[in-house]
Order: structure tokens, then sequence, then C-alpha cells
């Protein structure tokens, strides 16, 4: 590990261009002897309608790659409006046909489609530990300024505690540049960006075949040994934006 970092291997861009269209395979690849990624993406969007306690009119969710999220999104939240940006212009390419209605953005072009500043809920799953450490606080920034009053953020990463998913991030060929981050991190990065940090849970603890062992997560959630974590943030009428 360098500088307290939880660095994989050492970090090489990954150009998410390349693995679009491969995206679904390499995933199902790696983790399918714990669960189709189906089941992995029903999991976090199933658990974030849990964790977000109001109405939610307005949704974003930020690095939606090639759109797995989407539909569930829309399942869970049937009246939001959405939208959904990556820096990938050919898996948004991908994404639009998982959800006809989405607003779809690419992050960093000027676009009318680009999420207003008045997001009910921000979306990130898996996104942050693609992004160079030194780049983080401008990228939660830039999340936080998407939200409105009382607006909330739920950020699911990779538990840099867990063995097991240190290997799948290690076999990973799109993880490439993956510098995973502790919890502590993220939950500094939010509240530096003038977030107030709610709760910070661990999750996936049991393989599919275990579904019915989930029930038992809320008695584990301040065990870090799930596969992932959860942070959720809000947006108070104080706080700070960029």
């Amino acid at each position: 590990m360098k500088h307290g970092k939880c660095r994989m291997h050492d970090a090489r861009k990954v150009d998410f261009d390349r693995y679009a269209d491969d995206y679904d395979d390499l995933l199902a690849r790696d983790t399918g002897f714990f669960a189709n990624a189906d089941y992995f993406a029903e999991y976090k969007v199933a658990l974030t309608a849990r964790l977000v306690p109001r109405q939610i009119a307005r949704l974003h969710e930020f690095g939606c790659g090639t759109g797995r999220n989407l539909p569930l999104l829309r399942k869970h939240f049937p009246s939001s409006r959405i939208w959904a940006s990556d820096i990938s212009r050919r898996s948004l390419e991908l994404a639009a046909v998982n959800c006809r209605d989405a607003i779809l953005w690419q992050e960093g072009v000027e676009s009318p489609g680009a999420p207003c500043d008045e997001q009910d809920l921000v979306f990130v799953a898996g996104v942050f530990h693609h992004v160079a450490p030194d780049q983080r606080s401008s990228v939660m920034d830039r999340l936080a300024s998407r939200l409105g009053p009382h607006g909330h953020l739920v950020v699911f990463e990779h538990n840099p505690y867990n063995p097991v998913t240190r290997r799948i991030v290690g076999r990973c060929p799109f993880d490439a540049d993956a510098v995973l981050l502790k919890p502590g991190e993220l939950q500094s990065l939010g509240t530096r960006a003038g977030l107030t940090h709610l709760r910070t849970d661990y999750t996936l603890f049991f393989p599919r075949l275990l579904d019915i062992a989930r029930a038992m997560e809320r008695y584990l959630r301040r065990v870090p040994l799930g596969g992932q974590y959860v942070t959720v943030f809000r947006k108070d009428q104080s706080g700070r934006t960029n």
C-alpha cells in the first residue's frame, strides 16, 4: 500500500469504451461464484429505496455504465424522473436501450441533458474506486452541488477489508485502475463537501444461494466483513456547494 491507500496494483486508467460491449460477460466471469450481476444490482437499488426516507421526484445515477441499474431504479422509484451519466460514450449508448425514458448525459461534455442541481437522490455504485485519490474531493463536490435541499447521496463501494472482494477486484480487467477506499475516507469526502453523514453499513455478506440469510444482514451492518459498504449522506439547506 502507498500513502495509506488500499491500492490493488499500480493504477492504470481504464478505457470503459473498450469494455462496454463485454462488460456483463466479464462481470459474470469474476463474480458468478457469489451471485449474478442482476442480483447485485437488485440488492443495491432495493436497499437504497429502504434507506432513503422521502419521496424522490428527481433521481440521478452517476457512473451508470451500461445501464444495468436503470430499469431497477425505475422499478423502485416509479414516479421519479431519472438522469444517468457516465464518462464512457459507448456505455451510454447501451444504457439508452436499458431505460429509454432516462435522460442520459456524458460527464465532461456540455449537454442539454445534464442533470439539474435539484436532485432528490444521487445514486453512485462502484465508481469512486476508479477515481484517482487526488480527484475524489472534486468529484464529491460535484455530486453535492447536484443535490437539492435535503437531497440524499447514496454511495456503494467495495469493502477493502474483505479478502474475497480484493481478490475479485485484482482479477477484473476493468478494475485495473482500482484504488479501494475505506469507509472513513468516503465519509470525510462527503462531510468536506458540506454533506451530513447519516450512516455507513456493511453489505453483501451472503451469496445468493444463502439468500434466506439476508434478513440477518441488518444485524451485521457494523461488522466490517461484507463484500461492500453503503454510505448515506444528506444535503442540509446550510450545506456548502461548489
